[in-house]
């Protein structure tokens, strides 16, 4: 397992939960999507172009979108995690506009929106048990622009502690 990049990294292990999280379920381990890269700001997903090809012989748009989706949602999951919460998250609304074709892999990246903030969003999320938090999403083009660009919100919602627990 020495070839895994996940290995040395710093968010190795939950790295490793995302990716089994994102295998669990079958219409996302069909998309046959890894977990590239996470620095603690963004979380960058991949999956090859022969698998998302559509009649154009570029991405299909729905790809696009399902990783631009997958992709925040693994982003608010991360910082949950780190948190030190659990919460169940979800996709409250979303905007996708597709700005030019993409003939070669998927590499999506999400980070926060300009207006949004990891600190604001956990203490509600402590605070309230419910938060909410925008994100932005895109898939580049081999020569650095992008292709596809997706705004959203998200939803994390606490689950509750079972009885007897501490909470801290």
């Amino acid at each position: 397992m020495t070839s895994d990049p996940r290995a040395m990294h710093p968010y190795a292990d939950a790295l490793a939960r995302l990716h089994h999280h994102y295998q669990s379920m079958p219409p996302v381990a069909a998309m046959d999507v890894s977990v590239a890269d996470y620095d603690g700001y963004r979380l960058r997903l991949h999956a090859p172009l022969s698998t998302h090809v559509n009649d154009k012989g570029c991405a299909f748009g729905g790809s696009l979108a399902s990783m631009m989706t997958l992709a925040s949602w693994g982003l608010v999951s991360l910082h949950v995690e780190e948190a030190g919460l659990e919460a169940e998250v979800f996709v409250a609304d979303s905007q996708i506009r597709y700005l030019a074709p993409l003939f070669a892999d998927l590499d999506v990246e999400a980070e926060l929106a300009p207006e949004a903030a990891w600190p604001g969003f956990i203490a509600t999320l402590r605070e309230r048990g419910r938060a909410r938090i925008g994100l932005v999403a895109r898939a580049k083009l081999p020569d650095g622009g992008i292709a596809t660009e997706f705004t959203a919100r998200y939803v994390a919602i606490a689950k509750p502690r079972a009885a007897g627990t501490i909470s801290g």
